[in-house]
Protein backbone atom coordinates (compact mmCIF):
# COMPACT_ATOMS: atom_id res chain seq x y z
CA UNK A 1 0.00 0.00 0.00
CA UNK A 2 1.59 3.06 -0.90
CA UNK A 3 2.22 5.82 1.80
CA UNK A 4 -0.84 8.20 0.58
CA UNK A 5 -3.28 5.59 0.74
CA UNK A 6 -2.01 4.39 3.95
CA UNK A 7 -2.30 8.29 5.43
CA UNK A 8 -6.13 8.19 3.84
CA UNK A 9 -6.74 4.89 5.71
CA UNK A 10 -5.64 6.23 9.03
CA UNK A 11 -7.83 9.52 8.36
CA UNK A 12 -10.84 7.69 7.67
CA UNK A 13 -9.99 5.68 10.47
CA UNK A 14 -10.17 8.02 13.07
CA UNK A 15 -13.02 9.86 11.47
CA UNK A 16 -14.88 6.37 11.95
CA UNK A 17 -13.88 6.47 15.59
CA UNK A 18 -14.82 10.34 16.29
CA UNK A 19 -18.12 9.73 14.86
CA UNK A 20 -18.88 6.67 16.83
CA UNK A 21 -17.78 8.65 19.93
CA UNK A 22 -20.14 11.95 18.85
CA UNK A 23 -22.93 8.99 18.52
CA UNK A 24 -22.47 6.92 21.76
CA UNK A 25 -23.58 9.85 24.39
CA UNK A 26 -19.85 9.55 25.68
CA UNK A 27 -18.93 11.35 27.15
CA UNK A 28 -22.21 12.85 28.50
CA UNK A 29 -24.19 16.00 27.63
CA UNK A 30 -23.84 19.00 30.25
CA UNK A 31 -27.76 17.94 30.33
CA UNK A 32 -26.76 15.20 32.35
CA UNK A 33 -25.27 15.67 36.00
CA UNK A 34 -22.30 13.79 36.64
CA UNK A 35 -20.88 13.19 40.40
CA UNK A 36 -17.86 11.78 41.32
CA UNK A 37 -17.92 8.34 43.27
CA UNK A 38 -15.43 9.15 45.53
CA UNK A 39 -14.53 13.05 47.39
CA UNK A 40 -10.57 12.44 46.84
CA UNK A 41 -8.80 9.68 45.19
CA UNK A 42 -10.86 5.73 45.37
CA UNK A 43 -9.84 3.51 47.84
CA UNK A 44 -5.79 1.95 46.69
CA UNK A 45 -5.83 4.03 43.50
CA UNK A 46 -2.25 3.75 42.90
CA UNK A 47 -0.53 7.13 40.95
CA UNK A 48 0.85 7.76 37.89
CA UNK A 49 -1.72 5.56 36.15
CA UNK A 50 -2.44 6.07 32.21
CA UNK A 51 -5.08 8.33 31.14
CA UNK A 52 -8.92 6.90 30.48
CA UNK A 53 -9.12 6.67 27.13
CA UNK A 54 -11.50 5.63 24.58
CA UNK A 55 -9.42 2.24 23.66
CA UNK A 56 -12.19 1.45 20.24
CA UNK A 57 -9.84 0.35 17.58
CA UNK A 58 -11.55 0.17 13.96
CA UNK A 59 -10.85 -3.80 13.55
CA UNK A 60 -13.22 -3.98 16.58
CA UNK A 61 -16.81 -5.94 16.29
CA UNK A 62 -19.97 -3.92 15.44
CA UNK A 63 -23.12 -5.26 17.16
CA UNK A 64 -26.21 -5.12 15.16
CA UNK A 65 -24.24 -3.64 12.57
CA UNK A 66 -22.84 -0.52 14.91
CA UNK A 67 -19.71 0.50 16.59
CA UNK A 68 -19.40 0.44 20.51
CA UNK A 69 -17.47 2.52 22.30
CA UNK A 70 -14.65 0.93 25.07
CA UNK A 71 -13.39 2.84 27.47
CA UNK A 72 -10.27 2.05 29.40
CA UNK A 73 -8.11 3.00 32.48
CA UNK A 74 -10.77 4.49 34.42
CA UNK A 75 -9.38 4.98 38.04
CA UNK A 76 -11.84 7.99 38.81
CA UNK A 77 -15.41 6.27 39.00
CA UNK A 78 -18.66 8.95 38.23
CA UNK A 79 -22.41 8.37 38.68
CA UNK A 80 -24.15 10.25 35.56
CA UNK A 81 -27.64 10.84 36.15
CA UNK A 82 -30.21 10.14 33.37
CA UNK A 83 -34.21 11.41 33.79
CA UNK A 84 -36.89 11.06 32.20
CA UNK A 85 -38.14 13.82 30.16
CA UNK A 86 -41.87 12.36 30.64
CA UNK A 87 -43.55 10.77 33.06
CA UNK A 88 -41.26 10.20 36.43
CA UNK A 89 -42.55 6.81 37.30
CA UNK A 90 -40.04 7.45 40.99
CA UNK A 91 -37.76 3.83 40.11
CA UNK A 92 -34.31 4.08 39.50
CA UNK A 93 -31.91 1.97 38.24
CA UNK A 94 -27.98 2.08 38.58
CA UNK A 95 -26.57 0.58 35.31
CA UNK A 96 -22.72 -1.40 35.76
CA UNK A 97 -21.81 -1.70 31.88
CA UNK A 98 -19.66 -4.64 30.97
CA UNK A 99 -16.25 -5.40 29.68
CA UNK A 100 -14.76 -8.24 31.63
CA UNK A 101 -13.49 -5.76 34.21
CA UNK A 102 -11.16 -4.33 32.03
CA UNK A 103 -12.94 -1.92 29.99
CA UNK A 104 -16.35 -0.64 30.13
CA UNK A 105 -19.14 -0.65 26.95
CA UNK A 106 -20.03 2.60 28.27
CA UNK A 107 -22.75 2.95 24.98
CA UNK A 108 -24.05 -0.30 24.16
CA UNK A 109 -24.56 -1.42 27.93
CA UNK A 110 -24.53 2.34 29.21
CA UNK A 111 -25.61 5.35 27.80
CA UNK A 112 -28.40 3.45 25.55
CA UNK A 113 -29.82 1.72 28.54
CA UNK A 114 -30.79 4.81 30.30
CA UNK A 115 -32.27 5.76 27.09
CA UNK A 116 -34.35 3.10 26.93
CA UNK A 117 -35.36 3.30 30.56
CA UNK A 118 -36.04 6.92 30.40
CA UNK A 119 -38.35 6.08 28.05
CA UNK A 120 -39.94 3.83 30.22
CA UNK A 121 -40.42 6.97 33.06
CA UNK A 122 -37.30 5.47 34.92
CA UNK A 123 -34.09 7.63 35.97
CA UNK A 124 -31.29 6.19 35.46
CA UNK A 125 -28.19 6.81 37.05
CA UNK A 126 -25.09 5.39 34.99
CA UNK A 127 -21.86 4.08 36.62
CA UNK A 128 -18.34 3.95 35.17
CA UNK A 129 -16.58 1.87 37.57
CA UNK A 130 -13.05 1.21 37.93
CA UNK A 131 -11.29 -0.86 35.13
CA UNK A 132 -9.16 -3.12 34.29
CA UNK A 133 -7.95 -5.28 37.21
CA UNK A 134 -11.06 -4.78 39.57
CA UNK A 135 -12.57 -7.92 39.59
CA UNK A 136 -14.24 -9.77 39.96
CA UNK A 137 -14.64 -9.63 44.07
CA UNK A 138 -12.64 -10.89 45.98
CA UNK A 139 -9.60 -11.05 43.42
CA UNK A 140 -10.44 -7.29 43.25
CA UNK A 141 -12.91 -5.68 45.46
CA UNK A 142 -12.40 -2.22 43.74
CA UNK A 143 -15.34 -2.28 41.25
CA UNK A 144 -17.84 -3.35 44.42
CA UNK A 145 -16.79 -0.46 46.19
CA UNK A 146 -17.61 1.48 43.31
CA UNK A 147 -20.77 -0.13 43.24
CA UNK A 148 -21.55 -0.13 46.97
CA UNK A 149 -20.47 3.21 47.23
CA UNK A 150 -23.02 4.18 44.23
CA UNK A 151 -26.16 2.86 45.54
CA UNK A 152 -25.60 5.34 48.97
CA UNK A 153 -24.64 8.14 46.89
CA UNK A 154 -27.96 7.68 44.89
CA UNK A 155 -30.58 6.79 48.09
CA UNK A 156 -28.77 10.39 49.55
CA UNK A 157 -29.86 12.24 46.50
CA UNK A 158 -33.15 10.18 46.11
CA UNK A 159 -35.64 13.63 46.93
CA UNK A 160 -33.67 15.66 45.02
CA UNK A 161 -33.72 13.65 42.14
CA UNK A 162 -37.77 12.50 42.23
CA UNK A 163 -36.77 8.64 43.34
CA UNK A 164 -38.51 6.70 45.88
CA UNK A 165 -35.44 5.22 47.73
CA UNK A 166 -37.06 2.23 48.43
CA UNK A 167 -37.57 1.49 44.61
CA UNK A 168 -33.43 1.73 43.51
CA UNK A 169 -32.32 -1.04 41.10
CA UNK A 170 -29.26 -2.10 39.59
CA UNK A 171 -28.79 -3.56 36.03
CA UNK A 172 -25.55 -5.22 34.47
CA UNK A 173 -24.15 -6.41 31.74
CA UNK A 174 -21.45 -9.62 31.68
CA UNK A 175 -19.06 -8.64 34.24
CA UNK A 176 -21.44 -5.83 35.17
CA UNK A 177 -24.22 -8.52 35.68
CA UNK A 178 -21.17 -10.29 38.07
CA UNK A 179 -21.05 -7.08 40.01
CA UNK A 180 -25.09 -6.66 40.21
CA UNK A 181 -25.27 -10.21 41.77
CA UNK A 182 -22.60 -9.59 43.91
CA UNK A 183 -23.73 -6.29 45.28
CA UNK A 184 -27.15 -8.23 45.46
CA UNK A 185 -25.22 -10.60 48.33
CA UNK A 186 -22.79 -8.11 49.44
CA UNK A 187 -24.53 -5.12 50.83
CA UNK A 188 -24.48 -5.61 54.57
CA UNK A 189 -20.52 -4.06 55.28
CA UNK A 190 -18.97 -1.74 53.29
CA UNK A 191 -15.55 -2.72 51.80
CA UNK A 192 -14.27 0.42 52.45
CA UNK A 193 -14.37 2.77 56.02
CA UNK A 194 -17.50 5.31 55.71
CA UNK A 195 -16.94 8.57 54.29
CA UNK A 196 -20.04 10.53 54.94
CA UNK A 197 -23.82 10.47 55.34
CA UNK A 198 -24.08 8.61 52.06
CA UNK A 199 -22.63 5.49 53.24
CA UNK A 200 -24.82 5.19 56.15
CA UNK A 201 -27.35 4.56 53.67
CA UNK A 202 -28.32 0.74 52.46
CA UNK A 203 -26.65 -0.24 49.41
CA UNK A 204 -28.76 -3.32 49.00
CA UNK A 205 -30.67 -2.69 45.44
CA UNK A 206 -34.09 -3.31 45.89
CA UNK A 207 -34.43 -5.36 42.40
CA UNK A 208 -31.14 -6.80 40.64
CA UNK A 209 -31.37 -7.37 36.55
CA UNK A 210 -28.46 -10.07 35.41
CA UNK A 211 -27.90 -9.60 31.45
CA UNK A 212 -25.73 -12.16 30.26
CA UNK A 213 -23.65 -12.74 33.09
CA UNK A 214 -20.07 -13.42 33.98
CA UNK A 215 -18.01 -15.31 36.43
CA UNK A 216 -21.09 -16.70 38.39
CA UNK A 217 -19.99 -20.02 37.00
CA UNK A 218 -16.44 -21.34 37.67
CA UNK A 219 -15.04 -22.29 34.57
CA UNK A 220 -12.03 -23.99 36.36
CA UNK A 221 -14.61 -26.02 38.42
CA UNK A 222 -16.46 -27.69 35.53
CA UNK A 223 -18.80 -24.75 36.11
CA UNK A 224 -19.45 -25.17 39.44
CA UNK A 225 -21.69 -22.40 41.16
CA UNK A 226 -19.50 -19.19 42.30
CA UNK A 227 -18.97 -19.81 46.12
CA UNK A 228 -18.10 -15.72 46.73
CA UNK A 229 -21.70 -15.44 45.60
CA UNK A 230 -24.15 -16.82 47.85
CA UNK A 231 -28.09 -15.29 47.90
CA UNK A 232 -29.40 -15.23 51.15
CA UNK A 233 -33.45 -14.60 51.98
CA UNK A 234 -32.29 -11.00 52.00
CA UNK A 235 -31.05 -11.04 48.78
CA UNK A 236 -33.66 -8.96 46.45
CA UNK A 237 -35.94 -9.48 43.82
CA UNK A 238 -33.73 -10.66 40.60
CA UNK A 239 -34.28 -10.89 36.77
CA UNK A 240 -31.90 -13.28 34.93
CA UNK A 241 -31.03 -13.46 30.95
CA UNK A 242 -28.89 -15.47 28.59
CA UNK A 243 -28.64 -16.92 25.33
CA UNK A 244 -27.55 -20.65 25.49
CA UNK A 245 -24.94 -20.60 23.01
CA UNK A 246 -23.18 -18.01 25.04
CA UNK A 247 -19.62 -18.62 24.97
CA UNK A 248 -19.40 -17.25 28.33
CA UNK A 249 -21.55 -20.03 29.38
CA UNK A 250 -25.12 -20.32 30.28
CA UNK A 251 -24.77 -22.17 33.31
CA UNK A 252 -23.54 -18.53 34.58
CA UNK A 253 -27.15 -17.89 34.67
CA UNK A 254 -28.94 -21.48 35.19
CA UNK A 255 -26.46 -21.76 38.08
CA UNK A 256 -27.34 -18.28 39.90
CA UNK A 257 -31.01 -18.87 39.33
CA UNK A 258 -31.17 -22.02 41.37
CA UNK A 259 -29.01 -20.71 44.16
CA UNK A 260 -31.90 -17.68 44.56
CA UNK A 261 -34.24 -20.23 44.59
CA UNK A 262 -33.17 -22.30 47.64
CA UNK A 263 -32.69 -19.25 49.29
CA UNK A 264 -36.17 -18.38 48.61
CA UNK A 265 -35.56 -15.30 46.53
CA UNK A 266 -38.31 -14.42 43.78
CA UNK A 267 -36.45 -14.61 40.64
CA UNK A 268 -37.62 -15.07 36.63
CA UNK A 269 -35.23 -16.70 34.49
CA UNK A 270 -34.80 -16.43 30.73
CA UNK A 271 -33.37 -18.90 28.32
CA UNK A 272 -33.04 -18.20 24.61
CA UNK A 273 -31.80 -20.60 21.94
CA UNK A 274 -29.79 -18.09 20.30
CA UNK A 275 -27.91 -14.78 20.65
CA UNK A 276 -24.34 -15.09 21.97
CA UNK A 277 -22.99 -12.45 24.11
CA UNK A 278 -22.62 -8.39 23.98
CA UNK A 279 -25.83 -7.82 22.23
CA UNK A 280 -27.28 -4.70 24.64
CA UNK A 281 -30.15 -3.96 23.81
CA UNK A 282 -30.24 -3.42 20.34
CA UNK A 283 -32.86 -5.24 18.64
CA UNK A 284 -32.04 -7.81 16.13
CA UNK A 285 -34.19 -10.79 14.55
CA UNK A 286 -32.81 -12.76 17.93
CA UNK A 287 -35.82 -13.06 20.19
CA UNK A 288 -33.18 -12.81 22.59
CA UNK A 289 -33.20 -8.90 21.86
CA UNK A 290 -36.73 -8.48 23.00
CA UNK A 291 -35.79 -8.91 26.72
CA UNK A 292 -36.46 -5.26 27.73
CA UNK A 293 -39.97 -5.62 26.92
CA UNK A 294 -39.86 -8.85 29.74
CA UNK A 295 -38.17 -6.76 32.33
CA UNK A 296 -40.56 -3.78 32.07
CA UNK A 297 -43.53 -6.54 32.62
CA UNK A 298 -40.98 -8.44 34.81
CA UNK A 299 -41.06 -4.86 37.08
CA UNK A 300 -44.68 -4.35 36.72
CA UNK A 301 -45.26 -8.09 38.63
CA UNK A 302 -42.82 -7.14 41.64
CA UNK A 303 -44.60 -3.85 41.84
CA UNK A 304 -42.00 -1.29 41.10
CA UNK A 305 -43.70 -0.58 38.33
CA UNK A 306 -47.70 0.32 38.33
CA UNK A 307 -49.57 -2.03 35.93
CA UNK A 308 -50.49 -0.46 32.65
Amino acid sequence: MKRNQVLVFVALAAFSLSLAAQSSGWPPSAEHQTLAVWPAAAPGVPANLPAEADTTKPTDNLVAGRPLARIGNVSKPTLTLYKPKGNNTHAAVVVFPGGGYQILAIDLEGTEVCDRLNSAGITCVLLKYRVPGTGPYPKSDAALQDAQRAMGIVRSHAAEWGIDPSRIGVLGFSAGAHLAAALSTHFDQRLYQPLDAADKLSCRPDFAVIVYPGYLANAEKALAPNSDINPTASTPPQFIVQAEDDPVHVENATNYFLALKHANVPAELHIYAEGGHGYGLRRTALPVTTWPQSVEAWLRTIKILTAN
